[in-house]
């Protein structure tokens, strides 16, 4: 046990992407056939050469109504999957990877405790992170692009 969750994108969100085909700015959704490695936010993991995917911008939720709030791109199952794995404790297709995770307070602004990480031991990273009792959630985003890849809040 972690002490933590980790939640890809809400089954609401992708549903109403999928069913109208427009993004959270009412842009419309591309869709494309994965390259070896897009990360895919609905199953948390890497997708495979010719899956259908679907690219759209999201506006990740924040704790609170906040200036920190952003839009950026994101890769998703075209269709319904089954979602990410159950039994990690994160993302086994990521474990390695850098990520930036950003720490966020109650007001949803960005607390000082957010870092880049190398990918070697991001539980532990996570963890550290959660110790500090003002951080309430953390994001974790693609180092090189910025694009949100999932949150992380306590386990309850």
């Amino acid at each position: 046990m972690t002490g933590f969750r980790i939640h890809p994108l809400h089954t609401a969100v992708l549903d109403r992407v999928r069913a109208t085909g427009l993004d959270t700015s009412g842009n419309p959704v591309e869709y494309v056939a994965a390259t070896a490695g897009n990360p895919l936010r609905c199953c948390l993991r890497d997708a495979r050469e010719g899956e259908e995917l679907m690219l759209f911008g999201y506006e990740p939720l924040l704790p609170a109504t906040s200036p920190y709030r952003e839009i950026g791109a994101v890769f998703a199952h075209a269709h319904p999957c089954g979602g990410p794995a159950k039994d990690e404790p994160y993302p086994a297709d990521w474990v390695g990877r850098p990520q930036v995770l950003r720490a966020y307070d109650k007001r949803g602004w960005i607390h000082p405790v957010t870092q880049a990480h190398d990918g070697a031991d991001p539980v532990a990273v996570i963890a550290e992170m959660l110790a500090e009792p003002d951080v309430v959630e953390i994001h974790s985003r693609n180092i090189a692009y910025g694009c949100y890849m999932f949150s992380i809040t306590r386990a309850e």
